[in-house]
């Protein structure tokens, strides 16, 4: 559900002044097969590039890159997916976007709600416009509500680790640590880079034997 600050604003290095000059080169075809090259360098080229120009099935492909041996690398595929996620096809829908975003930076919680459920009813199966109301209904504490549009997120994108791991945190708030575990565990399932829930899991896990149920 939530993005991660950091992540975003690396995301927006890599479109803006990230691209080395071989990323810039390569076409989306030849991006894609950099992901599977035996140099770190190279599939770095192809996730830059992949930001840049990728579609919602190459963030499918970049999942599978957030495993990779490379930390440095992890980290700005995870940031690209986000980018990637955050495009919806649609430059009107796009601007209302970046609008909502620009209000939840300024504290602008209502405000934000109001652009985003804008987001979600003009274009429906725009997922991460169903992620980041589920974020500013989670700031306003609205957890039921959020959890709801998480639920709407994980329809159109399964593999949405973000939302994973918010219905993760709602769970957990909430007292629910069974379910709290379980969205964790599929979070990091997707991304093995969440610390946060990666965490938890061991926690909740003994929390739960220490109760006498199966964690399993």
């Amino acid at each position: 559900m939530r993005t991660l600050r950091a992540l975003v604003l690396m995301a927006l290095l890599v479109c803006a002044g990230g691209m080395g000059a071989n990323a810039a080169a390569l076409t989306r075809a030849q991006a894609l097969a950099a992901l599977s090259h035996s140099e770190p360098q190279q599939r770095l080229a192809g996730v830059r590039r992949l930001a840049e120009i990728g579609t919602m099935d190459d963030a499918q492909r970049l999942i599978g890159t957030l495993a990779d041996a490379d930390e440095a690398l992890r980290v700005i595929t995870t940031a690209a997916v986000w980018q990637i996620w955050g495009r919806s096809g649609d430059i009107a829908i796009d601007e209302l976007f970046a609008r909502g975003i620009g209000q939840m930076e300024a504290a602008q919680l209502d405000h934000a709600l109001a652009t985003f459920s804008q987001v979600v009813r003009l274009k429906p199966d725009f997922a991460e416009g169903w992620n980041k109301r589920a974020t500013v209904n989670f700031l306003l504490g609205r957890n039921l509500e959020s959890l709801q549009d998480c639920d709407e997120v994980l329809k159109r994108n399964p593999h949405h680790f973000g939302a994973l791991s918010g219905a993760g945190q709602i769970h957990l708030q909430l007292g629910n640590a069974q379910q709290a575990l379980e969205f964790f565990r599929r979070a990091v399932e997707v991304n093995p880079t969440l610390d946060g829930p990666a965490q938890m899991i061991p926690l909740l896990e003994q929390f739960l034997r220490d109760k006498g149920h199966d964690s399993t």
